[in-house]
């Protein structure tokens, strides 16, 4: 279809600036001259940018799908104006073979209302003992290699993996802990923790995976991610490394962006996360990495948990929360805050992660394909979780008042929400 989206206050990230103006879209992609006979989307002066792409998601199938299918999760993705999804391989059975990956491939393509991009495993079962067969799962469609929450321990089978995906230009991403330490912890090591009498991890675990990571990176040259970097102790060690010219990224989940180690108080287990919580000066550096660009990503870490995994005592639930539709308006507070800019805010969420896949998305020029998020910043609301199109609601934000409210979210320029 072609649109005319006319005065629009567009979000550039590539260019990192505003302006207002109008944008055209012919046969799914920006086009620099209006296209004859178009349909005009009048903006008034909201807010349009590129579709979020959030690196990091995970859609319960095959296995769970009663926590989480591709058709609620495109749908929720579509309302949070997140535009593209990149799944993570932690299933049952986890995501280790091309068979695997090709069902999740053909379920994604048939339900889901936004663009699905699946990560697969690094080792086979997630079991940090084998690599899995990457060359064949590129073929299939993989655009990283992950074992997620689960470190690889073994340090001579993650640099084989990591020399295999070098050969192969494979990216890489990997969940910075250190094992011993932070096995079984609920919280941040301090006084809250202590308090509170939960099991806790200091974030020098983060610190130390980190480097033992870097140091395999020095050894091999691959390519690498980290998912999350949680912890003021670890940006030193994350900037001396780029620095160094190591292919290294970095990514933070948007609840580590907008919630503190406090916030469990009462023992809420919706507050239970992976990292745990950090405190507010963790919270506030983290903050400054992204908006300097230390830290490259800013991601929902959508995960999804049902009730009986949740309405536990507070060591036993699981950790995660659902983000897909929440991920924009808990960054308004960033924005509302004066943390950050629009345009800086959309290069962390949208077109720095797809550069790091090699996508055309997360820009407005020309050429560029029409993935497109209108939204009011300033529109409040109170959330309510039972309206989630998830199908878990296990959200932190229930009751919050918020800010940002998505009007309508395209794909290929095709009108999804």
């Amino acid at each position: 279809m072609d649109l005319i989206f006319r005065d629009a206050r567009l979000i550039d990230p590539e260019r990192a600036e505003e302006r207002r103006g109008d944008l055209f879209v012919s046969g799914g992609v920006v086009v620099d001259v209006p296209p004859p006979d178009a349909d005009i989307v009048e903006c008034r002066g909201k807010c349009l940018a590129p579709g979020i792409v959030d690196l990091g998601v995970k859609v319960s199938e095959p296995g769970e799908r009663h926590k989480e299918s591709f058709r609620s999760a495109g749908r929720a993705a579509a309302r949070g104006g997140v535009t593209t999804i990149v799944t993570r391989p932690d299933t049952e059975p986890a995501i280790d073979t091309p068979e695997v990956l090709e069902f999740v491939a053909r379920r994604a393509q048939a339900d889901a209302a936004v663009n699905v991009l699946p990560m697969a495993a690094l080792t086979k079962g997630r079991q940090g003992r084998e690599m899995v067969e990457i060359g064949f799962l590129m073929d299939a469609g993989a655009v990283a290699f992950t074992d997620c929450d689960r470190v690889v321990e073994d340090t001579r089978v993650l640099s084989r993996a990591l020399t295999y995906a070098r050969g192969l230009d494979a990216l890489v991403v990997g969940h910075v802990q250190e094992p011993g330490l932070s096995r079984g912890a609920a919280a941040t090591s301090g006084k809250f923790a202590s308090l509170y009498g939960l099991p806790a991890v200091s974030p020098m675990a983060e610190r130390m995976g980190l480097d033992r990571d870097i140091s395999l990176l020095e050894m091999t040259g691959a390519r690498y991610h980290v998912d999350q970097l949680t912890s003021a102790r670890a940006l030193p060690a994350l900037d001396r490394a780029k620095r160094n010219g190591l292919d290294l990224t970095a990514g933070v989940g948007i609840h580590h962006l907008t919630l503190n180690e406090l916030d469990v108080a009462g023992y809420r287990t919706f507050f239970k996360v992976k990292p745990p919580l950090r405190s507010e000066e963790d919270r506030l550096a983290v903050i400054e990495a992204v908006a300097g660009g230390l830290i490259d990503i800013v991601c929902s870490m959508h995960t999804p948990q049902d009730e009986e995994s949740k309405r536990l005592p507070f060591e036993e639930a699981a950790s995660g929360a659902v983000g897909l539709e929440t991920l924009l308006p808990a960054a308004m507070r960033l924005v509302h805050a004066g943390h950050l800019e629009l345009p800086a805010l959309w290069r962390a969420l949208s077109l720095n992660p797809a550069r790091r896949l090699g996508l055309a998305a997360g820009r407005l020029a020309a050429g560029a394909p029409a993935d497109l998020v209108l939204f009011d910043p300033d529109a409040p609301f109170v959330l309510d979780r039972a309206a989630l199109a998830s199908k878990s609601k296990n959200t932190p934000f229930d009751g919050a008042r918020m800010e940002g409210r998505v009007l309508g979210t395209w794909v290929g320029g095709a009108r999804v929400h």
